[in-house]
Formats: C-alpha cells, sequence, structure tokens
C-alpha cells in the first residue's frame, strides 16, 4: 500500500473498470464542499470514456445539489449511506427505499439509552430531518419537529408517517471510536450501525444496509461485478464499499481503519485523490 505522498501503481494489471463510485465528503468533495475543477473534467472524461459514475454518501438526497451538475447519463445517486437510491436528473425523486423499520428503531433506542445513557437522537425520513431537544443544534432543517425520538417514531407529527431511512445517536462525552463499538455491541444484530463523522454520531440503518449493499444491487441490475468497480471513501461507513470493490482507494485524509480495508491509497480530498486515480485510469487504456 503506498503512502498518500508516494506515486500510485498504475491500474494497468486490472480489467478496465465500467463504474466508479465515489463517496463525497472528506472525498470527492474538498472541505469546502466546493468540487475542484480537476475533479470535474475527470468525471466528465470517465462519463466520455463510458464509464459511470455514482455518488455513494450518507447525505440525504436534500444535500446532492453540490453535486447534482456533475452526474451525467444515468444521473442516480446512493444516499443515506445505501437506504435510498435516488435520481438527480429529477430533483432527488426516491427511486428505491431500504428502510429502518419503527420497531427496530425504538429497539436501538432503548439500548443505546439504557447502555450509553446521555445519548440524543435524530431521525431522518424521507420527507426531512427531525431531532430531540439534546441533540445538537441543527440550522440545516429550520422546518425540523423537536421533540424526543420516541414521539417522532410514533408518527406524532406532519411528515412523520414516512419511511425512516436512518437513526441518528449522538453522544456528548463519549469518543467517536468508542461509540460505535459500544453501540455495535449492544445493538449491531438489530441494525446497521456506522459513522462518518469526526464527533461520536453514529449512523443506524436497516441491518444490511449499507452502501456496499445497495451498491452491489444497482450494480448487478447493470451486468457490472465487484471487479469493474473502483471506490472511494475515507471514514468508517465507507469500509463495506471499499472492501466489496474490486479496486478501492483510501484518501489520503482516510481514517486508519479505511486505510486497512482499501487496495489502494490516494492523496487526500483537497489535493483531487478522486480525479488524480480518474486520470491514471483513463490513462491506462
Amino acid at each position: 500500500m503506498t503512502s498518500a505522498t508516494s506515486p500510485r501503481p498504475r491500474p494497468t494489471a486490472h480489467r478496465r473498470p465500467r463504474l466508479i463510485a465515489t463517496d463525497l465528503d472528506g472525498t470527492l468533495l474538498r472541505d469546502d464542499k466546493s468540487v475542484s475543477h480537476r475533479t470535474i473534467t475527470a468525471l466528465a472524461a470517465a462519463e466520455e470514456a463510458g464509464i459511470e459514475v455514482f455518488f455513494v454518501t450518507g447525505r440525504p438526497a436534500r444535500w446532492m445539489g453540490v453535486v447534482s451538475d456533475h452526474v451525467h447519463g444515468h444521473g442516480l445517486a446512493i444516499c443515506a449511506n445505501g437506504a435510498a437510491v435516488v435520481d438527480l436528473h429529477s430533483g432527488g425523486t426516491f427511486l428505491e427505499v431500504r428502510p429502518l423499520e419503527r420497531p427496530t428503531a425504538l429497539e436501538v433506542i432503548g439500548t443505546l439509552r439504557r447502555e450509553a445513557p446521555g445519548t440524543a437522537f435524530a431521525v431522518e425520513f424521507t420527507t426531512g430531518f427531525h431531532y430531540e431537544p439534546d441533540y445538537p443544534p441543527f440550522w440545516l432543517d429550520p422546518d425540523a419537529t423537536i421533540a424526543p425520538a420516541e414521539d417522532l417514531l410514533h408518527e406524532a407529527g406532519p411528515g412523520l408517517t414516512a419511511p425512516v431511512l436512518k437513526l441518528l445517536a449522538h453522544h456528548p462525552d463519549l469518543t467517536p471510536d468508542g461509540f460505535l463499538a459500544l453501540a455495535r455491541t449492544a445493538a449491531g444484530e438489530h441494525a446497521s450501525i456506522t459513522r462518518s463523522s469526526p464527533s461520536a454520531l453514529l449512523e443506524i440503518s436497516g441491518l444490511g444496509v449499507s452502501k456496499a449493499s445497495t451498491l452491489a444491487l444497482c450494480c448487478a441490475e447493470r451486468g457490472i461485478s465487484a471487479d469493474e468497480v473502483v471506490a472511494f471513501g475515507d471514514m468508517p461507513n465507507d469500509i463495506e464499499m471499499l472492501s466489496w470493490a474490486g479496486r478501492s482507494y483510501a484518501m489520503g485524509n482516510a481514517h486508519p481503519d479505511v486505510v486497512a480495508a482499501a487496495s489502494g491509497r490516494t492523496v487526500a480530498n483537497n489535493d483531487d485523490g478522486v480525479a488524480r486515480v480518474i486520470e491514471d485510469i483513463l490513462g491506462a487504456y
């Protein structure tokens, strides 16, 4: 495995990829949430070469405007860590939803309240984001309902009857990796639990739902095998996808567990690490 500054191995020993799957925050996007000109050019070149590009992110569909202009032919993105496939060409229409069932969400909430006192919760529905009074203030969704998670999940208000995409759990004192390990031990038999934030914020989806499992479904529909996929990521919610893809790259700024899971490494997101690998791939064929 190369370091972030070492020359990247050229992919001449691999099959020509048919699909590129990339995370957004900390990966394709720079820290200021912009998409660089170099990256835009590389994505367009991949599309022109017949390689599909899928954005695979923990973001909800309504936060995809930053990249919606750069999804070309198919227009699709995988959002909410695999809980939704959306059509960005139509403004984020949901094409497929893999929900977290409400009884399961309530079971996880009860378990974490018991095992990690002080945990505060939020719920991401297909219709929007709602959270508890003790959850960190969230200004991106000013119309959110603020109420105990149990009330939110009992459909106590407008917009709360929609499918649940994921549950979020925040702890003010635990370390991010410590909270993740605790939650997986306590509730991992009920749901998929991961994280992408630098804080102790967990993202909880239906059991078996991940970026990897939904990407695999999308690829199967296209007759694309795992060894024809190149994937990029930087945080624990990318690990399954990087492990599944035939070729995968951890960013130079990636979490150590991501570096261990990936088959290669590129430079950091602020240095256009994804674009550099795409340029190498296109130059090799």
